[in-house]
């Protein structure tokens, strides 16, 4: 017999379910707590109403923000045995350094048969989350005539005069400048780096403000600093809520995935497992998708997700067309050296 796709996710959560809390009476956390390295902000404050007060009510197991994610801080307190959270949130190029490094808990068997996620969401001792798509976004309002369309017009100063800000990640603004520079969307790595500097050349002179926390990045373009700025979407969509004009273009978007690992040796690992198992449910990442719009990782949350809210993430059918992913297995490799010669070209 046939099953439909809810019968069959029922089954399988069900059978998932089963194995944690069977994990859960064979082994004793330290605490009923657990500490999660969250980005801070508003994203931690959907996290908070989609995933730790119903998690917290649910099992009993108190979930503790440490804002401010640090690969540092991941790999100084594993080296030290002296834990400030059990949980990591990350990009999934650092989730395959953090595992190159031994940094990173096994998932375990339970939570690995768990097909209800898209194919490869299960990735690096990682599990994935969430899409974030970074797009030109600019201030209709600020700007005459025609409106960009591309990254290309992000750099076109004399049609599209307005001050700019630059995202200061190195290999990821390295690959928006490539795709201004013409470079197609499934050529695009490895990066020709030295191509992909002068191209940021053109647009140095330009750039007002570097901006490396999505609330900077917002406070920018709400209090008019800025008429153009490379901005996650969901941000955007964030600003646009509160009432500020905000525009932004699909085309040749940037797309990175985040991710929940479990620090090798954290005092709360089972506990960890049963959270990351939790907010990995379509409903639990619906209720958060439908604050911050990004993607979720459980392709069932779009049954949850109110219309309106699809259209800013980088899945929709309409936005998946024009956008690239991140290749994180290069990023992880080259990061050093390119965020070197990244700042050095900033200073010079």
């Amino acid at each position: 017999m046939k099953l439909s796709r809810t019968r069959r996710q029922l089954i399988i959560g069900s059978a998932v379910s089963t194995a944690f809390l069977a994990l859960g009476r064979h082994a004793h956390a330290k605490t009923r707590e657990v500490f999660v390295n969250s980005w801070g902000g508003p994203w931690t404050a959907a996290e908070k109403a989609a995933y730790y007060d119903p998690f917290e009510a649910e099992t009993g197991i108190r979930v503790t923000p440490v804002n401010g994610v640090s690969y540092n801080k991941l790999k100084a307190q594993v080296s030290s045995g002296s834990y400030e959270f059990d949980i990591t949130e990350c990009d999934l190029d650092k989730a395959i350094r953090a595992v190159k490094e031994n940094l990173l808990e096994v998932p375990p068997p339970a939570l690995i048969s768990d097909t209800t996620l898209f194919h490869g969401a299960l990735n690096s001792n990682a599990v994935h989350n969430v899409v974030l798509g970074m797009c030109p976004t600019w201030r209709p309002d600020r700007l005459k005539g025609d409106k960009p369309a591309s990254w290309a017009d992000f750099w076109d100063v004399k049609r599209f005069p307005g001050v700019r800000a630059g995202y200061r990640h190195a290999p990821r603004m390295l690959a928006i400048a490539l795709v201004a520079d013409g470079v197609p969307l499934d050529k695009l790595y490895p990066l020709d780096i030295d191509r992909a500097f002068r191209k940021l050349d053109e647009i140095k002179p330009h750039i007002r403000v570097w901006w490396a926390e999505n609330s900077q990045a917002q406070q920018l373009l709400r209090d008019g600093e800025v008429d153009m700025i490379p901005m996650f979407a969901a941000r955007a969509a964030d600003l646009s809520n509160q009432g500020v004009p905000i525009e932004l273009s699909w085309n040749g978007a940037l797309c990175v995935t985040n991710m929940y690992a479990v620090a090798r040796g954290a005092p709360n690992i089972e506990n960890a497992w049963k959270f990351i198992h939790f907010v990995s449910q379509p409903e639990r990442q619906a209720e958060f998708c439908n604050r911050l719009y990004y993607s979720p990782a459980n392709p069932a949350a779009f049954d949850f997700i109110k219309p309106e809210a699809t259209k800013w993430m980088p899945t929709y059918p309409e936005n998946a067309k024009n956008v690239f992913y991140t290749d994180s297995a290069w990023e992880s490799e080259n990061f050093d050296a390119i965020n070197e010669r990244f700042n050095q070209w900033l200073a010079s």
